[in-house]
């Protein structure tokens, strides 16, 4: 039941939490400051100092134009719904839209019982998930290594531009 819910509210926080309506201007960057987002290296020391973990992320991001990057780490209820989040946006170009979620794998998305349309083979030979189907409006693109599962959601705006080929160009670059 727990993992539903943190499924059903992981997927409403895609889709309404990523509003296409809007720009991110001065408004929306208090508004993101003022919900816990902050920036990566801040939110990342928070994260794992509470794992006593590193955290790798990549060191690419999609061939798109951002103005702003935010991160936060959520520890609501215990650890079955911590999580790490980096979003890159643009205040010029709305559907420029990148986000990585990080959470631990004992408590990962279960994605097994989801048609997942294509898998790609990253360099370390881990299977990553690539989804056009599960959230409205954005691409997602799932794998896991070093005890975390790591999930990227592209708007499907630019799917033609942020490929998944792109997405795996990505999550290689974690290997630095």
């Amino acid at each position: 039941m727990n993992k539903k819910i943190l499924i059903i509210g992981l997927l409403s926080f895609l889709v309404f939490g990523f509003n296409n309506e809007h720009s991110y201007g001065n408004t929306n960057e208090e508004f993101l400051t003022g919900i816990g987002y902050k920036s990566v290296n801040a939110a990342l020391e928070e994260f794992e100092q509470h794992f006593n973990q590193q955290l790798k992320l990549p060191l690419r991001v999609p061939p798109i134009s951002f103005t702003h990057q935010f991160a936060r780490f959520s520890n609501l209820d215990g650890e079955m719904n911590d999580t790490f989040e980096v979003k890159f946006i643009s205040d010029q170009f709305p559907e420029n839209h990148f986000k990585i979620d990080v959470r631990p794998l004992q408590h990962k998305i279960d994605f097994s019982n989801k048609p997942i349309p294509k898998t790609f083979e990253l360099n370390n030979k881990v299977t990553a998930l690539y989804a056009d189907n599960l959230v409205r409006g954005f691409n997602l693109f799932i794998f896991e290594r070093d005890g975390w599962q790591y999930m990227f959601s592209i708007d499907k705006k630019v799917a033609n531009t942020v490929t998944p080929e792109i997405l795996v160009q990505i999550a290689n670059s974690i290997d630095y």
